[in-house]
């Protein structure tokens, strides 16, 4: 029973790979080298050849230029506060401080109508607990930029300036608008 088995696949697989061509069952001409021939049959090219000329190099013209590919664009006119080109960083939103008289004036551009707040925050070291911020509120305005104004800073002494702007409000990616800005140090006149 096992030898039965194991010889009846053996017996199969030749008739299997080969066909019936292995029992001699085959047409003459299936067999391999029956009509096999040492000259090959012509037939057509695969490759092409046509005759022409060659194609003159082109010659730029003097009389006139290619049109433009795409029409000319205007741009709406700039208001004056927006004249200034602010590099906004995805991180902080800049600031520009001009210092004066025990003041410092502080300009940033607007973003996303949010609201903002800013401190100067002096930067002499002061050990154990820090003092308090005072933050002023700035509404957003609709101008292209933001003004204010701190006041009542000694003179002589280092500031670093502020900026919160805790509506700014997301990317479409879920990502914050940039939301807080600071300057370098700055001296108050």
């Amino acid at each position: 029973m096992r030898l039965r088995k194991l010889l009846l696949p053996l017996l199969a697989l030749p008739i299997a790979v080969g066909g019936c061509g292995v029992l001699g069952l085959g047409s003459p001409a299936a067999t391999p080298g029956a009509a096999a021939s040492a000259t090959p049959i012509a037939g057509d090219s695969w490759l092409v050849v046509a005759s022409g000329s060659a194609t003159p190099s082109p010659v730029p013209s003097v009389a006139g230029s290619r049109s433009p590919i795409l029409p000319p664009v205007s741009f709406p006119p700039v208001a004056p506060d927006c004249a200034e080109d602010w590099t906004v960083s995805p991180l902080l939103i800049p600031l520009e401080v001009v210092p004066g008289v025990g003041k410092l004036t502080v300009t940033w551009p607007r973003q996303y109508n949010s609201t903002y707040r800013i401190t100067a925050v002096k930067q002499p070291l002061i050990g154990g607990r820090q003092p308090d911020y005072t933050w002023q509120q700035v509404a957003a305005g609709t101008g292209c930029t933001v003004t204010a104004t701190i006041s009542g800073l000694k003179k002589g002494v280092p500031y670093i300036v502020w900026l919160d702007a805790p509506d700014t409000g997301h990317e479409r990616d879920g990502t914050r608008h940039p939301y807080s800005g600071r300057s370098g140090v700055v001296y108050p006149l």
